[in-house]
């Protein structure tokens, strides 16, 4: 276990780098930044909201910052510690993932204030269908805890309904990665409404699928 534990040493270095570099390049381009940076933007991919620049350049990478170490303890503060090392190579991967999107996406928002066109409506999207699309492939594998995963009344209480409700979704969250992914090429409200109507549909046959299966195994 402990050389499990070392392997995952360079990943973690790389990450922390990766962060400092975002407080780094954020400061570094400070006094060419506008007073109000960009911070929201709506269905249309139009800005509807701002931030100080101040904010943007210390908020962000705070954000990665505070998420990598969320996910890095998280094993160590569940009730079932033990089952992350079954699915060690997954739940590592999809932490580095996370870093990499919100670090990418701070670099894409400087960028855009810095006048550079960068469509954050479209590399969002495109994003998180590929994060979908990796969770889902995976997502048989996630072992039974308190943390990651489809969290309903009835998986948290019963390992077997855990197993079988995380197998049978994994192919519907890796499709609704997908929808994400073609909404690139959909006029944007469009696309948008269909990608957030398949988060909702995976995430309901989720909580009813467990529901069902717990009742069925109760009888």
């Amino acid at each position: 276990m402990a050389e499990k534990k070392r392997s995952t040493l360079p990943v973690n270095w790389l990450l922390l780098g990766l962060i400092a570099s975002l407080y780094v390049m954020g400061f570094a381009v400070y006094p060419r930044l506008p007073d109000m940076v960009p911070s929201h933007w709506n269905v249309s991919g139009q800005v509807d909201g701002y931030m100080s620049k101040t904010m943007h350049v210390l908020f962000m990478p705070t954000v990665v910052l505070g998420m990598y170490l969320l996910l890095s303890f998280a094993p160590a503060i569940d009730p079932k510690p033990e089952s992350y090392e079954k699915f060690r190579y997954v739940y590592g991967t999809f932490r580095t993932i996370m870093v990499l999107i919100f670090s990418a996406l701070y670099i894409a928002t400087t960028l855009y204030a810095l006048g550079v066109p960068v469509s954050i409506g479209k590399f969002t999207m495109l994003a998180i269908g590929l994060m979908f699309v990796f969770v889902g492939n995976y997502m048989g594998k996630i072992r039974h805890n308190y943390t990651f995963g489809i969290k309903t009344p009835w998986t948290l209480a019963n390992e077997e309904v855990w197993n079988k409700t995380h197998r049978i979704s994994g192919p519907l969250w890796v499709i609704a990665g997908f929808i994400w992914i073609l909404g690139l090429f959909l006029e944007e409200k469009l696309g948008f409404f269909l990608s957030m109507g398949s988060i909702l549909a995976v995430t309901i046959f989720g909580f009813v699928y467990s529901y069902l299966l717990f009742k069925k195994m109760q009888t």
